[in-house]
């Protein structure tokens, strides 16, 4: 087996290792970090993955990624202690199906990257005896999955950016009320406020000697582990070929199918469910990519992302460049600008895209409910009526990717029910929460890393 590269989007840096890329996060010219290649299983492998369970599927998916830096005993133990938890799926109607992805620790589908990163990045750092900031913006539900993923880990500090005003409760009880590791900051702006500001910490040379990462889906091993439902979706179904409908914000979710499809899993389309924020159906569309300035908000709270990171690695893949202007300091002066255009007849064959409004995201909570006795959340409800309106008729798989406990507002307001809870999110209720809270501004943000 060779071992595999990887490249930025940007192109403007040399190729690393599965490790550097890992503990980088993001390329030195700001760009994100591709894989050269990918291995590709054969049709007979992936359904052999029906009879594993989850942690193997994982360990045999990723172990190729790994190969020459973690020894397959390592790995495989890894895999094991990262995936301990159902991924349930269950069929909807005649054609469709919900793979469930809110059974981890912290009900969310956050939990199937971040609790292996945490490890792997853990088993580097200790390896070379150091320490690690991860340094990580969230819209919703990666936070709270990230802080308790990487919680009392010696070598590594976490630092958790989050809107203000942007979160539910619970999700931000989750960052809020661990401490110890964990810094939590709310922020007085978007997710894409956010998410600048943790960019441009990650180029700035005063901090050379903290080893900042990010635990963002703009780092490689955020993405990777998030291919391997898609592969065990499909053994689980049992189709020879499919659809996937993926609720897409940052589009980390989406590249992780899209790996999945580059690797083998015979994926016919898929379904890029969005909410309002609708830069990328207009981009199909037209051709033409035009950011959401500012992000719009709305109940499928993970999703309000105007300019999704992830679609420069979508983009790069279809043989264009997508990245984002900024002068001599690092400061964003234009968000998303396409030097080269991809191949659109190509992106448009392999991709429909819809955006979901608030009001047909309530409708279609209150629709599931009524008709199947289904209780399902925000983002499942956008990923279930973009793929109803896509009114294709292969097999399609909907990712349902948060528990409705954390959004238990909507339910009462549209359902006039209290979502049952499970216990890891009842136990937040009563913690104490300790956070604090800063203006959209870089510098307050140095401060607190410095």
């Amino acid at each position: 087996m060779e071992k595999i590269l990887f490249r930025s989007t940007n192109r403007q840096s040399k190729t690393v290792s599965f490790e550097e890329a890992l503990l980088r996060g993001q390329a030195p010219d700001y760009g994100l970090y591709m894989p050269v290649k990918t291995p590709v299983f054969s049709q007979k492998k992936i359904k052999e993955f029906s009879k594993m369970p989850y942690y193997e599927v994982a360990f045999e998916v990723l172990k190729p990624f790994v190969y020459g830096e973690i020894s397959d005993t390592e790995m495989f133990e890894l895999c094991r202690q990262s995936y301990n938890f159902p991924v349930p799926v269950e069929k909807l109607d005649q054609n469709i199906y919900i793979l469930y992805l809110d059974r981890g620790p912290t009900a969310s589908f956050k939990d199937f990257a971040a609790r292996l990163m945490a490890r792997m990045m853990n088993h580097f750092a200790s390896k070379k005896n150091i320490n690690l900031i991860v340094l990580v913006a969230t819209s919703g539900d990666t936070g709270g999955a990230v802080a308790d993923a990487f919680f009392n880990m010696a070598n590594i500090k976490v630092i958790v950016l989050f809107p203000l005003e942007e979160v539910t409760d619970r999700q931000r009880k989750q960052m809020t009320t661990l401490g110890k590791n964990v810094k939590a900051i709310a922020v007085k702006g978007t997710f894409d406020d956010c998410q600048a500001l943790v960019k441009r910490a990650f180029n700035d040379t005063s901090f050379s000697e903290k080893n900042l990462t990010s635990a963002n889906s703009i780092n490689i091993g955020r993405l990777l582990p998030q291919s391997v439902y898609y592969f065990k979706a499909l053994a689980e179904i049992g189709a020879d070929s499919i659809v996937f409908s993926v609720p897409s914000g940052n589009f980390g979710n989406l590249m992780g199918g899209v790996f999945a499809r580059e690797m083998g899993v015979p994926i016919k389309k898929f379904v890029v469910a969005v909410n309002e924020n609708d830069e990328f159906p207009r981009f199909l569309e037209t051709g033409v990519y035009k950011p959401v300035v500012p992000s719009k908000k709305c109940p499928s709270n993970a999703m309000n992302v105007g300019h999704p990171s992830n679609l420069a690695r979508l983009i790069d893949l279809y043989g264009g460049w997508l990245t984002d202007e900024r002068d001599e300091n690092g400061n964003v002066i234009r968000k998303g600008v396409l030097k080269i255009k991809p191949d659109m007849q190509k992106l448009r064959n392999d991709f429909i895209s819809f955006s979901i409004s608030n009001e047909e995201t309530d409708r279609m909570i209150r629709y599931i409910y009524e008709k199947y006795k289904i209780l399902i959340e925000p983002h499942g409800a956008v990923s279930i009526a973009a793929a109803l309106k896509s009114n294709l008729t292969n097999c399609i798989c909907c990712l349902e990717t948060a528990h409705p406990a954390k959004f238990p507002e909507k339910i009462r307001e549209i359902l006039n029910l209290e979502p049952q809870i499970p216990e890891n999110i009842s136990k937040l209720d009563s913690k104490q929460e300790d956070f604090i809270i800063i203006d959209n501004n870089y510098f307050e943000l140095k401060e607190i890393i410095l």
